[in-house]
């Protein structure tokens, strides 16, 4: 299969790969050693006003989530004009999207929810898919140190996934509650929504306020158990096996195949739990 790329793809290939064999080169002659020291840990920052936790944040995390959106609307762009005959890249981005279509079309009975809904499931899986992908490849990473700095790290940990940051995805689960019980209110009325937290007798009203609870908090670190967990668990084993060439296939396995699948429970959720509220 011959792969037709355009210049400006070329050109930015060709930099990321020059990127690391530049910093391959400068590891050697410098003696560059591969280390754990700071593995889970995260640079929190803490903001000059304010006490407690929402005084505090992580800059890696803003800074990886403006990364990720960029991303999104760099790839959005590379298809300008939708074809009757798609190119490679038109019939990727229409597999993909119809796939999440089809999952929302056999999910909510409602038909005039399909539309919004599935703008919100694709919105959420391609900000996790890029983000577990993002997060599976060697890449600079800050740790934080005793005096309260950081210090950046070069390729012995991937580039900083947001998905690895409990905070983002349960913002992420927090926005898929809200919008689950605001499309239930449009599709049933307030009366009916409010009704449906006491059947089916009024004694389980506070088991079933529970059960909401539990969505976006199982929902959140399902999704941060695995990608944080097993960014860990890879960089372990690729310490331990002193082979460069085999962390790296780790990486590569882990976040093309388990970081899609991990969007993809996550975006299959959402759409269960949006879709189960307006039946």
């Amino acid at each position: 299969m011959k792969i037709s790329l355009t210049k400006t793809d070329k050109i930015f290939l060709g930099t990321v790969f020059a990127g690391y064999i530049s910093v391959m080169i400068y590891m050697l002659v410098t003696g560059y050693k591969f280390q754990l020291e700071g593995v889970g840990q995260r640079w929190i920052y803490q903001l000059p006003f304010g006490e407690g936790p929402m005084s505090r944040i992580n800059p890696l995390t803003v800074i990886m989530t403006w990364v990720i959106m960029a991303l999104i609307i760099f790839i959005s762009t590379r298809v300008k004009v939708f074809k009757i005959i798609p190119g490679r890249k038109q019939s990727l981005l229409e597999v993909v999207m119809e796939y999440v279509y089809d999952l929302v079309e056999d999910s909510v009975s409602k038909k005039e929810f399909v539309r919004p809904i599935f703008n919100i499931a694709a919105s959420i899986f391609l900000f996790v898919l890029l983000s577990n992908i993002v997060g599976s490849f060697p890449g600079i990473n800050a740790i934080p140190t005793d005096g309260g700095g950081f210090k950046i790290t070069i390729l012995s940990d991937t580039w900083y996934a947001p998905t690895s940051d409990l905070n983002m995805n349960l913002m992420l689960a927090g926005f898929v509650f809200v919008m689950s019980h605001a499309f239930s209110i449009k599709a049933k009325g307030f009366k009916s929504w409010a009704k449906s937290f006491f059947e089916p007798a009024w004694p389980m009203f506070p088991m079933n306020v529970i059960g909401e609870i539990a969505k976006p908090v199982s929902h959140s670190l399902r999704l941060f158990g695995n990608i944080m967990g097993g960014g860990i668990l890879i960089l372990i084993i690729g310490y331990l096996a002193k082979y460069f060439i085999v962390p790296a296939a780790l990486w590569g396995i882990f976040g093309l195949f388990f970081g899609a699948i991990q969007a993809l429970i996550f975006t299959i959720l959402t759409i269960a739990y949006i879709s189960s509220l307006i039946d």
